[in-house]
């Protein structure tokens, strides 16, 4: 698979809250950058996956080599399912061995495509 789809895998696994099926297509030392710091590994991917309750809505995929940047609507619902929070934000993926290594997120994709070498020229077409 390309780094591509390992994304678009993975943010459906995500979005469809299936923990298992998203860290399946997850290195286990992933690199994970938010906004509260850099944690490392499937644990803390899954306590995240476990209670954030995000959904993402894909509306840019850009791409080279291994990386990837996803420019996204995000929705965070507590467990009634109440959104709690919404923002656009942009993730950076790089993947290596067909497995995402590292993700960052990034409040704009400008931001995204400087950390990830990539520029609007890099823009793809989004997946089906």
């Amino acid at each position: 698979m390309s780094a591509v789809e390992i994304v678009t895998a993975w943010l459906a696994a995500v979005n469809a809250g299936d923990a298992d099926a998203s860290l399946a297509l997850t290195s286990a030392d992933v690199t994970i950058v938010g906004p509260r710091g850099t944690s490392r590994g499937h644990d803390v991917l899954r306590a995240w996956l476990g209670h954030a309750g995000a959904t993402f809505a894909t509306r840019a995929m850009y791409a080279r080599g291994n990386a990837v940047v996803v420019a996204q609507h995000g929705v965070w619902r507590d467990e009634a399912g109440t959104a709690r929070g919404e923002a656009d934000v942009a993730t950076r993926f790089r993947v290596d061995d067909g497995r995402v290594a590292e993700l960052a997120r990034y409040e704009d994709v400008a931001e995204a495509l400087r950390a990830a070498g990539l520029a609007e020229t890099d823009r793809v077409p989004l997946p089906n």
